[in-house]
């Protein structure tokens, strides 16, 4: 399956190698850009092998707003702005220009992931079919399967397998599991998560062992671990 591919416009260098790192790690296709004319003249060579843009605004050569404004009349990519530009009205016009997303300076590298997964999510650019042993989602119909029987689910409990699937062997805090699931800070309750477990636990039933609670912290999601 192909690879999504992502085009990082940013003129720092560290900043846009430490993010096109990151974004390959998480499994991406990407290509830079450090400049806006360099950017258009990519994307207009490649509009379509590109399925999302990260766009700064504040170029050397050209405003990252001309940028956006050239691709749209192409192609409806989504594109996620990067500006150190923090203003309601900022994000606002950034919007209004067509940006699909609008993440302000200073931003973690996991912010970015989550924005960007919610943003291909929208567009339907996320992979189709998730794979763990006898465990499959297809993403788009939203149906969850083990060993080649539905089990239905709730919207929520469907994300909440295909972030515990996508991320094996790991971990997860509460409250990242909720970040992840909800897309973005979440302020609710984490007993929340707890919840989801136990429903999903319930509909897989007892043979199924994958979810694993990891007491004080979260959960950690792995090999079916069956007791003698």
């Amino acid at each position: 399956m192909k690879k999504i591919e992502i085009l990082v416009v940013e003129d720092e260098p560290k900043l846009a190698q430490t993010i096109s790192d990151f974004l390959r790690i998480q499994n991406y296709e990407v290509e830079t850009a450090l400049t806006g004319n360099k950017a258009l003249e990519y994307f207009c060579q490649n509009k379509q092998k590109v399925d999302l843009i990260l766009l700064d605004l504040m170029l050397p050569d050209i405003s990252g707003y001309t940028v956006l404004k050239e691709i749209r009349k192409i192609s409806e990519v989504p594109v996620i702005i990067l500006s150190a530009r923090s203003a309601v009205a900022d994000q606002m016009s950034g919007f209004e220009k067509g940006a699909d997303d609008y993440i302000t300076k200073p931003f973690t590298l996991a912010l970015v992931k989550m924005h960007i997964e919610a943003v291909l999510k929208r567009a339907g650019k996320l992979r189709t079919m998730v794979e763990y042993n006898d465990l499959q989602a297809d993403v788009n119909a939203q149906l969850l399967f083990y060993k080649e029987q539905h089990i239905p689910t709730t919207r929520k409990e469907f994300d909440l397998m295909i972030y515990f699937m996508e991320h094996p062997g790991i971990v997860l805090p509460r409250d990242t599991i909720l970040n992840a699931v909800w897309e973005y800070d979440y302020a609710g309750d984490v007993r929340t998560i707890d919840t989801l477990v136990k429903q999903l636990r319930k509909k897989l039933g007892e043979g199924c062992n994958y979810i694993r609670t990891v007491y004080g912290v979260g959960y950690i999601f792995g090999e079916d671990i069956h007791e003698n």
